[in-house]
């Protein structure tokens, strides 16, 4: 039985969700991953400006006049949600931490792809595979994904990133969309994640704190590890204690960006301060320039 506050709190996703579907990533999310190819569709007589390569000569013998073959593209894909759902996603300094962010934004993505018709499915990893939910159609099976987001509580608190793309790379058996959620606040995933983008389109979502970057100056600071839970002192009123914790968040972000880009996976960053809205789209119509 699920609490009435959390069944508001899906309740209210799926509203604000469905709302951004149908007026801002619907159409976006069609353009953005495209079908796996193109059908035969049907024949019509020659139009001045067709391209002859596309002229149907038997139907055009048995007509007495020239036809083309028209085609449409093979749309049915499937998505999978691979998401993050270790202890460092619990944190968040705004008041929304990182694994509600994930889970709304995850919503956006599966209604989305019901939209177009496409099979969703979810992968909830900490260091291990908590929970895989195969793909399916449907607007009740994507609230049941969300759902499972909101309400799963991982076993572990460690990561492993490997361990999820081995999985996806396991269980999808014809080429998918795998959007991979996380703060990668992980190491010896970058050959599993060059092995899936082979076989796979994959997209890496990677969720930010702006506490993970930079400390304010409050003093005396006791923090804990979230998947470890060692405790860590810190002076932040010390401006070299500062510069130090920001210099190490740089190099880890750009070590993750560098691992992500060798691995050819395209980036979306969203933060916990801010909206995923916007770096949603911006990602949506940086690929279809591209494309």
């Amino acid at each position: 039985m699920i609490p009435r506050e959390l069944f508001q709190k899906i309740r209210h996703v799926e509203v604000r969700t469905k709302g951004l579907v149908e007026n801002v990533f619907g159409g976006e999310y069609h353009s953005a991953f495209r079908g796996r190819g193109i059908e035969f569709s049907e024949v019509r007589p020659y139009q001045i400006g067709d391209d002859v390569r596309a002229i149907d000569w038997n139907v055009s013998a048995r007509m007495g006049e020239a036809y083309v073959k028209l085609f449409e593209e093979e749309r049915e894909q499937t998505l999978l949600l691979a998401v993050d759902v270790s202890g460092s996603e619990d944190f968040g300094s705004g008041g929304r931490a990182k694994r509600e962010l994930a889970a709304e934004l995850c919503a956006v993505l599966g209604f989305s792809a019901i939209r177009n018709n496409d099979k969703v499915g979810l992968l909830l990893f900490s260091d291990r595979v908590e929970r895989f939910v195969p793909p399916k159609k449907g607007r009740r099976h994507v609230l049941r994904l969300v759902r499972d987001l909101y309400v799963h509580r991982p076993q572990s608190r460690g990561t492993s990133i490997r361990a999820a793309l081995d999985h996806a790379l396991h269980v999808l058996r014809r080429r998918a969309i795998v959007v991979l959620v996380s703060d990668f606040l992980d190491a010896g995933y970058e050959k599993a994640l060059r092995t899936l983008a082979r076989k796979h389109d994959v997209v890496a979502v990677r969720l930010l704190d702006p506490r993970e970057e930079e400390l304010p100056a409050v003093g005396l600071l006791s923090l804990t590890d979230a998947e470890t839970g060692r405790p860590v002192l810190i002076d932040t009123g010390s401006r070299a204690a500062r510069r130090r914790f920001a210099r190490r968040a740089a190099d880890r972000e750009a070590a993750v960006a560098a691992a992500l880009q060798r691995a050819r996976v395209d980036t979306v960053t969203v933060r916990t301060d801010g909206d995923y809205v916007e770096p949603l789209v911006a990602f949506f119509k940086r690929r279809n320039r591209e494309r």
